[in-house]
């Protein structure tokens, strides 16, 4: 009965600690192609580059925004799990 307790809760923190790695590279990976993709646009068509510079950080702080959610998801998870609330 307590190993299955035990299995479960290692299971749970294992999982919280997974998907905020998944998390982390998800928002890299989305911000470095936000990135790129804007540079090309700006390389192609200059004169748009205030524009595209501005969507470019509104799109990053909106990506930024989700992955701290998920990432504070992944933590009440874990202290949750733990015992520490």
């Amino acid at each position: 009965m307590l190993t299955s307790i035990l299995l479960t809760a290692g299971y749970a923190l294992m999982g919280a600690g997974i998907g905020a790695g998944i998390v982390a590279i998800g928002a890299g990976l989305g911000i470095g192609r936000i990135g790129g993709q804007a540079m090309e646009s700006i390389a192609r068509q200059p004169e748009a580059a205030g524009k595209i510079q501005g969507a470019m950080l509104i799109i990053a702080a909106l990506i930024e925004v989700v992955s701290l959610f998920a990432a504070v998801i992944c933590l009440l998870i874990a202290l949750n799990i733990a015992g520490i609330s």
